[in-house]
């Protein structure tokens, strides 16, 4: 709770912690259990940041592609992008054209990431599968998946600021 200040936040990571150590340490001595909880309560919470940061670096960048209704919480402005249609909506002409360049842009973007960091950004943060599902779909390890995740975020940063796009 210290650590997210969101009480919500704080127990799915405990609860995700808890998960990991009975998932992968059930077999080991229940005085060593202690130790290996705090260090993987610590990198989930780690975890749990990186992804926020991820996050909030997309939703920002993406916040200007669209706005939802105020009263809609539940708004995803990826809902607002049609990647293969040419149909904007009924919007602003100039807006959609803008729309249609800054995707385009992303999509350019994902391209040109090598192989395994795009599948590894997709898997992540485009299909929410967390570090071990990506990892198991991979075929990698999870330490992997982070690395190839974190290439490719600041990659992509890269690629979309040099495209004029803020983040």
């Amino acid at each position: 709770m210290f650590a997210t200040r969101d009480e919500d936040a704080a127990l799915d990571i405990v609860q995700d912690a808890m998960l990991k150590i009975t998932e992968k340490y059930s077999g080991k001595p229940a005085n060593e259990l202690p130790m290996l909880f705090s260090r993987i309560l610590q990198n989930t919470i780690h975890d749990h940041f990186r992804r926020q940061k991820v996050r909030n670096t997309w939703t920002t960048l993406l916040s200007a592609l669209g706005k939802g209704d105020e009263k809609d919480e539940e708004y995803d402005p990826l809902e607002s992008l049609h990647a293969k249609s040419g149909d904007l909506g009924a919007d602003d002409p100039a807006r959609q054209f803008e729309q249609a360049q800054v995707l385009g842009h992303i999509e350019q973007a994902l391209a040109r990431l090598p192989a395994r960091q795009r599948e590894a950004f997709l898997l992540r943060y485009w299909e929410e599968l967390d570090v071990a599902e990506a990892a198991a779909a991979m075929g990698c390890s999870e330490g992997s998946v982070k690395t190839h995740c974190s290439r490719a975020v600041h990659a992509l940063a890269g690629m979309l600021s040099a495209k004029g796009l803020k983040l």
